[in-house]
């Protein structure tokens, strides 16, 4: 069982790799990051940032459940998709 300490390091990986899923499938259907930004309403600024698992420089992303439903529909894909397959275990807050 990972400890408190770690949480953020889990956390930070789990946004990285939700990031590098969201980037897999923009390459897979040949869309511009301004094109999925643009359709998904969001900035460009943003959508970079979401696609580097970041919020801010060295703060993990932690997009709400409309932006990546809203990505997700854009890319053509389901919201489960764009997940990474393991979730880091937030109950250790």
């Amino acid at each position: 069982m990972p400890s408190p300490a770690n949480l953020p390091d889990a956390w930070d990986r789990y946004a990285r790799e939700l990031g590098q899923n969201i980037q897999r499938e923009r390459a897979r259907v040949r869309y511009s990051q301004d094109r999925v930004a643009y359709e998904s309403g969001l900035s460009r600024y943003t959508y970079q940032k979401l696609e580097k698992g970041e919020s801010r420089p060295g703060t993990p992303a932690n997009p709400t459940v409309k932006t990546l439903l809203a990505v997700a529909q854009v890319l053509g894909v389901d919201l489960t998709d764009l997940l990474p397959a393991r979730a880091p275990d937030l109950t250790l807050r």
